[in-house]
C-alpha cells in the first residue's frame, strides 16, 4: 500500500462469459486512493524497446523486461512521484488486467514467511510489467506469479485478468506465495478487501494457479491441519471485526443485487468466493454494483440519518479516483471508464486499441482545473453532495442523457468499423469516436455543472427576505 498518498481498498467483480447477458467476460474495479487524487486515461503504443528495464521510483523494485511491448490501455496516475498504478487496461492481444489494493495480509503468515518490503513489487507496478507482455489471461497470471515467487511482494493482494475465453482472479496471500482460481462460465465473483479465494485444488490444473511449495510452506509452518481441504481464505485471510464494517458488506451487497434469491447477511464470514446470478448479467448490472452506496436500504450513507454514522463501509465512496469495467467479447473490447465516484459519474465506453487520448482524459493535477475529464466528473458530485436530496435528481436525468448518447454513438462506431478494412483507416474511426463519446460526457456535465451552480446561488446562509409587512 503507498502510504505516501493514502491509497485505500477497492471493490472488484469478475463475470464469467455464460453469466454476461452479452457472452462477454467482464472484470472491473473501483480504484479507491483520496478524494482529490486525479486519474488519466493513456494508451500505450506497441514498441520495440531495447535494454527495457523497469525501476520504482517508489521502492527498491527493478526487473529487466521483454524488448518487445505490446499496445495497451491504462489509466495511470496524474504524477509518477510514488509510482505510475496504471491500475487497469486492455492490450491487442485482448488480454484485460487490473490491479487491486492491498487485501490485509494475515500477520501470523507474514511472520513466519518474511521479506523486505522496500524489495518487494508493489501494486504500482503490477499492471507496467504484465500486461503489455502477455497473450492470455491464464498468461497474465503466470507471468505474476513468477515475479512475485522471485521478488517478493509488500503486501497481500488481488488481480484480476481477462481475455475472450476466461476470467481469472489472483491472490497473493503473503511475500512469495500465491494462488489463482478460474471464474465459471456460469458464475461472478464480488471481492472487496480481503482474501476471497476458497477451496484449492491443486490437481485440477484447468482451474487453479498456485505459487511453488504453497502446501509445504502452510504445513512447515502449522498454518492449517493436514486432514482438511486447503482453504485460502481461512489460511491466509483476515476473520476480525473491521471485515465485518468495512470488507464483507459490499460482497453481501453486491451479491443480493445479482443473486436476490439467496438470502444472507452482509456480516457474515460465509459468503461464497463465487456465486450464480438469478439472471443474466449486463453491463449496465455491473456499473450498478461498482455504484452502489447501500441506496434502498437502510445503510446508504446519503440518507441524513446515516450522516457521520455509518454502518457499513459501501462499494462506491468518495475517495475512488475512477471506476472501470474492461469488456471482451470477439473481437469487440470496451474499456468503460467512470472517472471519479462511480455513483455520480457515467461510464465512457472507450476503445482501448486507441492511439489519441481525448484532450481532457489526459490532463488534471491534485488541484482542481477546468480542462481536467476528472476534476469536471468531480466538481458535479461536489456540487451534488451539497444536497444530495435537492440535487440527485438533476445527476440522475445527466447520467442517463450521457449514458444513452455515448451507448449510441458507441454502436454508430462498431457499425462504421465493421465496415471498415483498412487498418489505418479503422485507427482513425477508433479516435474519433474516443473523442466524441468523451466530448458526448463532458459537455453534458458541464450543463450539470451550470445549472447545478444556477441553483445553489439561493441556497446560501445570508438569504434574507423583507417581512412585507414592514
Amino acid at each position: 500500500m503507498n502510504t505516501k498518498i493514502g491509497r485505500s481498498s477497492c471493490t472488484s467483480i469478475l463475470i464469467g462469459k455464460k453469466a454476461s447477458l452479452t457472452g462477454s467476460i467482464v472484470i472491473g474495479r473501483n480504484e479507491d486512493a483520496k478524494t482529490a487524487w486525479p486519474k488519466h486515461l493513456a494508451f500505450n503504443a506497441h514498441k520495440i524497446i531495447k535494454n527495457n528495464h523497469f525501476k520504482s521510483k517508489d521502492n527498491k523494485f527493478e526487473m529487466d523486461l521483454p524488448k518487445e511491448r505490446f499496445s495497451y490501455s491504462s489509466t495511470p496516475e496524474w504524477t509518477d512521484k510514488y509510482g505510475v498504478f496504471e491500475e487497469d487496461g486492455i492490450n491487442e492481444y485482448h488480454v484485460a488486467m487490473s490491479a487491486t489494493e492491498s487485501a490485509y495480509a494475515n500477520e501470523r503468515v507474514l511472520a513466519a514467511d518474511p521479506f523486505e518490503t522496500e524489495k518487494g513489487i508493489l501494486e504500482e507496478a503490477m499492471v507496467t510489467v504484465v500486461l503489455p507482455y502477455v497473450k492470455t489471461a491464464r498468461e497474465g497470471v503466470e507471468r505474476l506469479g513468477k515475479i512475485v515467487e522471485k521478488h517478493g511482494a509488500a503486501e497481500a493482494d488481488g488481480i484480476l485478468f481477462g481475455d475472450r475465453d476466461e476470467a481469472w482472479y489472483m491472490e497473493i496471500g503473503s511475500g512469495h506465495h500465491w494462488v489463482a482460481m478460474r471464474i465459471p462460465d456460469d458464475s461472478y465473483a464480488v471481492v472487496a478487501n480481503q482474501l476471497a479465494i476458497q477451496e484449492i485444488d491443486f490437481n485440477d490444473a484447468k482451474n487453479f494457479m498456485f505459487s511453488k511449495e504453497i502446501q509445504e510452506f502452510v504445513k512447515e509452518n502449522k498454518l492449517w491441519p493436514a486432514n482438511q481441504s486447503f482453504n485460502f481464505r481461512e489460511i491466509f485471510g483476515t476473520h476480525d471485526d473491521s471485515d465485518l464494517h468495512y470488507n464483507t458488506p459490499r460482497v453481501w451487497i453486491g451479491q443480493k443485487l445479482l443473486t436476490p434469491s439467496v438470502k444472507q447477511e452482509p456480516e457474515s464470514f460465509d459468503l461464497p468466493f463465487v456465486q450464480k446470478a438469478d439472471k443474466p448479467i449486463s453491463i449496465r448490472d455491473a456499473q450498478d454494483v461498482l455504484c452502489n452506496h447501500y441506496q434502498n436500504t437502510p445503510y446508504d450513507l446519503t440518507n441524513p440519518k446515516n450522516k457521520d454514522n455509518a454502518t457499513f463501509r459501501p462499494i462506491s465512496v468518495a475517495t475512488t479516483q475512477e471506476s472501470h469495467l474492461l469488456e471482451l467479447n470477439g473481437e469487440k473490447m470496451f474499456h468503460w471508464l467512470a472517472m471519479g465516484v462511480g455513483a455520480q459519474s457515467v461510464y465512457v465506453p472507450f476503445y482501448p486499441q486507441g492511439t489519441k487520448v481525448p484532450t481532457m482524459y489526459k490532463y488534471g493535477k491534485e488541484t482542481y482545473s477546468s480542462n481536467s475529464a476528472y476534476w469536471v466528473f468531480k466538481l458535479a458530485s461536489v456540487l451534488v453532495d451539497r444536497n444530495w436530496g435537492k440535487y440527485s435528481s438533476e445527476l440522475s436525468s445527466a447520467q442517463t442523457e450521457a449514458r444513452e448518447k455515448t451507448t449510441r454513438l458507441r454502436h454508430e462506431y462498431d457499425a462504421k468499423l465493421a465496415n471498415e478494412t483498412d487498418s489505418a483507416k479503422q485507427t482513425d474511426l477508433v479516435n474519433e469516436a474516443n473523442d466524441k463519446m468523451a466530448k458526448a460526457a463532458l459537455d453534458i456535465y458541464k450543463k450539470l455543472i451550470a445549472k447545478l451552480i444556477t441553483q445553489q446561488t439561493g441556497d446560501s446562509p445570508l438569504r434574507f427576505k423583507m417581512d412585507p409587512n414592514l
